[in-house]
């Protein structure tokens, strides 16, 4: 991408309000594209409702939890519960990003469509999980109300850029997440159900990125600015729920979701579709920041390689273990 018109680059009286006016026209565009694509499905034709029974409470046939009546593999009850509270957050979600797009034309119709969209996730995965037995329910509710207690502040709600950049790798970053559980969870239910969850996510994805390629061409150097911030500091929405750092570190050995998956998988992906290290016409912060994300890109890259020999390694422990 090369920018002929250097006045586009200047930072100079670029607001939030008027990136959202410039950017109206493509978010429309998007939104009509998106809706084109999209596909209405039901959440209850993915659950498995003949498996369901009665807890214990309220039901005098009510059967008590038990971690075996679930052929669900650890990691992905770990995975699951994770992804799971993350989408509990959708209210949160919602009244951060209405705040900042607004709730009129374009925009306005987008936010609604998102939360819409993103409410189908919540409603499937926990009517799965309880139906299935899959995770102990008394604790998901617990974690529930402590995770949605929080509320939730997103790092980026200062920058409307920066929330279009976050959001551009986050629902990549959540669609790999469900894809990879599925695959690791040991039900083809399961599976076939995060695939349903992933294949909207994607679609969330092309949107921002697309949007995120469009403010490149208005405003490159915010934008390269707001994507090197980002992705220097970005951390999944669902980080404050209890217990978060051990069950990413169990999620990150389980090969769900680690330093090599967020790097090849996430993060590269957008960064080449915005060819980010070719675009030219920057002013010096622009320049800067550039310099700045693909340092950070090689060093992340390095990183995830020790990641690698670690996990390579604890795999060739645990074979020795088994074999022996």
């Amino acid at each position: 991408m090369t920018i002929t018109s250097p006045h586009l680059g200047s930072s100079a009286g670029w607001t939030d309000a008027r990136l959202l006016y410039a950017l109206e026209e493509v978010v429309e565009q998007e939104l009509n594209r998106h809706l084109k694509v999209a596909k209405d499905w039901m959440p209850h034709e993915y659950v498995p409702w003949t498996d369901g029974r009665n807890f214990p409470g309220f039901f005098e046939d009510g059967e008590a939890w038990e971690k075996e009546q679930s052929q669900v593999t650890e990691i992905g009850r770990i995975a699951l519960v994770v992804n799971l509270l993350t989408e509990d957050n959708l209210p949160s979600y919602h009244h951060e990003i209405a705040s900042l797009f607004g709730r009129d034309g374009a925009w306005g119709t987008w936010v609604h469509r998102w939360t819409a969209e993103e409410g189908r996730h919540g409603i499937v995965m926990r009517d799965y999980l309880l139906t299935s037995r899959a995770v102990d329910p008394d604790k998901l509710e617990q974690f529930r109300m402590a995770h949605m207690s929080e509320g939730f502040e997103s790092d980026n709600r200062h920058s409307m850029l920066h929330s279009v950049a976050y959001v551009a790798f986050q629902e990549l970053a959540t669609r790999i997440s469900h894809r990879n559980t599925g695959h690791q969870s040991g039900d083809p239910i399961c599976d076939r159900m995060l695939a349903r969850i992933a294949a909207d996510e994607n679609l969330h994805m092309i949107f921002y990125r697309n949007l995120l390629k469009a403010a490149f061409e208005i405003a490159p150097d915010l934008t390269m600015q707001a994507v090197r911030d980002v992705v220097v500091n970005f951390r999944m929405p669902g980080h404050g729920i209890p217990g978060f750092e051990r069950a990413a570190a169990q999620m990150a050995i389980g090969e769900v979701y680690n330093m090599r998956i967020h790097h090849d998988d996430v993060l590269q992906p957008v960064l080449r579709f915005l060819k980010i290290m070719e675009i030219d016409g920057l002013g010096p912060e622009g320049q800067k920041a550039q310099e700045e994300l693909g340092l950070f890109m090689g060093g992340l890259d390095a990183e995830a390689s020790k990641f690698d020999e670690k996990l390579a390694a604890r795999k060739a422990r645990m074979a020795a273990r088994a074999g022996g």
